[in-house]
């Protein structure tokens, strides 16, 4: 097992924290209100058993592993330290939503995906778009064992195939199959309001939806 960081402790953020506590993965978690608003959850994760969770500042979750969850609100990504983060995978979960987030341009006109927007910022990690198509409660339940027909999919998107394959592994051992989808350029089409969005979908299902996506401006 290995030592994983996990940056933002929202609903993505804490199921994941649980699913991968589970299979006995370490955790260093951090959120922007500090390590001690995390101290009750982060004990009670690691009485279930598995890996411990340890509350951490965002330096010290970004630095815990080779692998770091980036887990935070989009408009949130420029205030992260990219400095931390240089050398490691960085899985970005992250939607664009512009009430939320305010309007970034090269968003609202297409010139970038989310996740080349974040790898622009994290220009010396190794982003990887994941777990942005699912709801955070059906993390935890929704996992099924590998085989299981109706074992819900979940797209992968990379440039670097090592890096892909890293977040697959955790993906499937988590109980999902793992889709590569492709580069970050592609990952437009799992983000929001794509059919592929939200529903749980077997994999034969999440490729038919892939297959109809529209991007925005077809629309």
């Amino acid at each position: 097992m290995t030592t994983l960081g996990i940056i933002g402790s929202g609903n993505i953020g804490s199921q994941l924290t649980r699913a991968f506590a589970a299979l006995g993965h370490d955790i260093v978690l951090a959120n922007s209100r500090g390590p001690a608003s995390l101290e009750q959850f982060a004990a009670d994760v690691s009485a279930l058993g598995g890996g411990t969770v340890t509350p951490g500042t965002v330096e010290q979750a970004s630095q815990a592993g080779e692998l770091v969850v980036l887990t935070v609100p989009l408009g949130a990504v420029p205030s992260i330290p990219s400095e931390p983060l240089a050398g490691r995978v960085v899985v970005d979960t992250n939607n664009y939503y512009p009430a939320r987030d305010g309007s970034i341009p090269e968003l609202d006109d297409e010139r970038l995906t989310t996740a080349e927007w974040v790898a622009r910022h994290l220009s010396e990690s190794t982003v990887v778009k994941a777990f942005n198509h699912i709801p955070a409660a059906d993390i935890t339940d929704h996992a099924e064992p590998s085989g299981s027909p109706t074992r819900r999919a979940l797209m992968v998107y990379g440039d670097v195939d090592a890096a892909v394959r890293r977040v697959s592994e955790l993906i499937e051992a988590i109980g999902f199959d793992a889709i590569v989808g492709g580069p970050l350029r592609d990952s437009w089409r799992i983000q929001r309001d794509t059919p592929g969005y939200g529903p749980r979908f077997a994999a034969a299902e999440l490729r038919e939806q892939l297959a109809a996506v529209r991007s925005y401006g077809e629309r």
